[in-house]
């Protein structure tokens, strides 16, 4: 079996490869990925141009820690890029800022109710609106709706 690995090491380092990517099927954690992938590139580039196993060894480590850094800075910038999607979940009054609605009645000193789905919500505004006028939710103050007219 030794004679073998040493015969031919690029089947020991595709091997060694296939089984990190297979554990990391069955973990699914992303521990094991960029080693199997370092491992893979390795075994290729030893069939291709033999070297050394202190070379092999040294390139898996480089190519793993390489793999990964590269990996946390895409991450770290696919983060910081996007809003996450749950950023509003369970503030449904934040989910309603910019929505535009219609009142249902007349805003008497600024304050009155707005009908949005099954549920009505108390708006303030700066003027008074009547009823069937087009407003847009512009900011939430508590449990209430600050209101423009669109």
């Amino acid at each position: 079996m030794i004679e073998m690995i040493a015969a031919h090491p690029h089947v020991f380092w595709l091997s060694l490869g296939g089984l990190l990517l297979a554990a990391e099927m069955l973990g699914g954690n992303g521990y094991l990925l960029w080693s199997g992938v370092a491992a893979v590139i390795t075994g290729l580039l030893v069939w291709v141009t033999p070297f050394g196993w202190e070379w092999q060894g040294a390139l898996f480590a480089l190519l793993t820690l390489v793999a990964a850094w590269l990996w946390y800075r895409w991450l770290t910038r696919q983060v910081r890029e996007q809003k996450p999607a749950d950023a509003a979940l369970n503030q449904r009054g934040q989910q309603l800022v910019g929505k535009r609605y219609t009142l249902d009645t007349t805003l008497i000193n600024g304050r009155g109710h707005v009908r949005v789905g099954d549920s009505t919500w108390p708006v303030v505004a700066d003027d008074d609106l009547v009823a069937g006028t087009r407003i847009e939710v512009i900011a939430v103050e508590g449990i209430t709706l600050r209101v423009k007219a669109r």
